[in-house]
């Protein structure tokens, strides 16, 4: 079981690396309730099954807000132990809503540097393969970088998931 996490931790993964069940953990290490800021938007059934899949891993303590463009809001607004899941998928739907990705990044780093704690905020690394071979996927992946970029700078702790195992990127004292 993790320790209680410090008040703000970056978790970084590729895909099914183990990141969403490594940050639950952390935040469920805290007093609840607990809650989860999902980003996800069900546009296709496999999405449907995605999110159904996440949903009934947790337990009945987590209370979910589906905020697939208001992170932001949702960040500030939250108090209490807050898992954000995921990170790029809220990019992507700025993106796909042509919404400002600048003023967007500000607020959310804004918001996290408010809130109270502890927070833990899940992306997905998609910088370490191959260039894309399109103009929406490399601005897509160049996009992340420098998102998590930033919220690492803010971070107290960063991790890196791989096979399901965490790797301490930026250690951070506990809560």
């Amino acid at each position: 079981m993790p320790q209680p996490p410090p008040r703000m931790t970056l978790v970084l993964g590729g895909a099914r690396s183990g990141k969403s069940a490594y940050a639950e953990a952390l935040i469920e290490a805290c007093p609840g309730p607990w809650l989860y800021l999902a980003t996800a938007q069900a546009f296709d059934d496999e999405m449907v099954a995605r999110i159904a899949q996440h949903r009934a891993r947790r337990l009945e303590a987590w209370r979910t807000r589906d905020v697939p463009l208001a992170l932001p809001e949702a960040v500030a607004e939250a108090n209490g132990p807050v898992l954000v899941d995921c990170l790029t998928l809220w990019l992507t739907n700025l993106i796909l809503a042509e919404a400002d990705l600048e003023e967007a990044t500000v607020r959310l780093l804004a918001a996290c540097a408010r809130a109270p704690g502890p927070l833990v905020l899940v992306g997905n690394e998609v910088g370490l393969g191959i260039v894309p071979d399109n103009a929406l996927a490399r601005r897509f992946r160049d996009a992340a970088g420098r998102l998590h970029q930033r919220l690492a700078a803010e971070a107290d702790r960063v991790v890196l998931t791989v096979a399901g195992l965490p790797l301490i990127v930026k250690p951070g004292a506990s809560a």
